[in-house]
C-alpha cells in the first residue's frame, strides 16, 4: 500500500476510533442497508446529525472519508465474497490502529448481513448495462462485398458510443440494409411512444 494511501486509512481509522460501538454500528447499518438495495443512497446529513447528537464533532471531510471508506470496504467484501473473519483480517492488515470494539461491530454486522450484500452485488453486476451516450449514422453504397448479391445497394452504418458500468466509454458499430434500418427506426419510435406513457 502506498504511503499516502496508508496515511489516509490511518486518519479514517483514527476518526472511526472516536465513535462508540453503537454509533459505528448505526453508520455501518445505514451503509449496509443501502448496499442491500433497501434505500436509494447513504444520507451523510442524517449520519452527521446522529454523530452530533452523540457529542462527536467531525469535520465534513472526515465524515465523508468514513462513509466512503465503509462503503468501499463493504462493497469490496461483497464482491470478493469475504467472510466476517476475512474482512476483519483485511482491516487489521490495513491499519494496526483499529479498536477491538470497532472490529467486533464490523464482524457482527457482516456476519449477519454480508450474504445479503453479496446477493445484491451479484444482482447489480448482472443487471448493469451500459448507457447510450451518442449515436451517429451515415448512408453508404456497397461497391464490393462477399455476401451482397447486388452491388451499388445502399446501407446505413450506425456508430454507438456507450458508457459502460465501469465508467469507460466504448464504441460499437454495425451496418444495416435500408429495410433493416427502417425496421430499427420503427422500433425506436415505438419505444419512445411507450416511454412517454410511463
Amino acid at each position: 500500500m502506498p504511503a499516502d494511501e496508508s496515511c489516509g486509512v490511518t486518519k479514517v481509522v483514527d476518526n472511526i476510533a472516536r465513535l462508540s460501538p453503537d454509533l459505528l454500528a448505526e453508520a455501518c447499518q445505514h451503509i449496509l442497508t443501502y448496499l442491500q438495495g433497501q434505500i436509494k443512497g447513504v444520507d451523510s446529513g442524517e449520519i452527521s446529525q446522529r454523530f452530533q447528537r452523540a457529542g462527536v464533532g467531525l469535520a465534513h471531510e472526515a465524515l465523508q472519508s468514513i462513509i466512503r471508506f465503509l462503503l468501499l470496504t463493504f462493497r469490496s467484501a461483497g464482491k470478493s465474497k469475504l467472510s466476517a473473519d476475512e474482512l476483519v483480517l483485511r482491516l487489521e492488515e490495513g491499519s494496526s490502529k483499529w479498536p477491538k470494539a470497532s472490529l467486533q461491530v464490523v464482524h457482527r454486522l457482516w456476519s449477519e448481513q454480508g450474504a445479503l450484500v453479496q446477493t445484491q452485488q451479484e444482482a447489480h453486476a448482472m443487471l448493469s448495462i451500459g448507457q447510450l451516450v451518442d449515436i451517429q449514422w451515415k448512408l453508404g453504397m456497397a461497391v464490393s462485398s462477399d455476401t451482397c448479391r447486388s452491388l451499388n445497394s445502399p446501407y446505413v452504418t450506425l456508430l454507438l458510443k456507450i458508457a459502460e458500468p465501469s465508467g469507460q466509454i466504448c464504441q460499437k458499430s454495425f451496418e444495416m440494409t435500408i429495410p433493416q434500418f427502417q425496421n430499427f427506426h420503427k422500433q425506436v419510435k415505438e419505444m419512445a411512444a411507450v416511454m412517454e406513457t410511463v
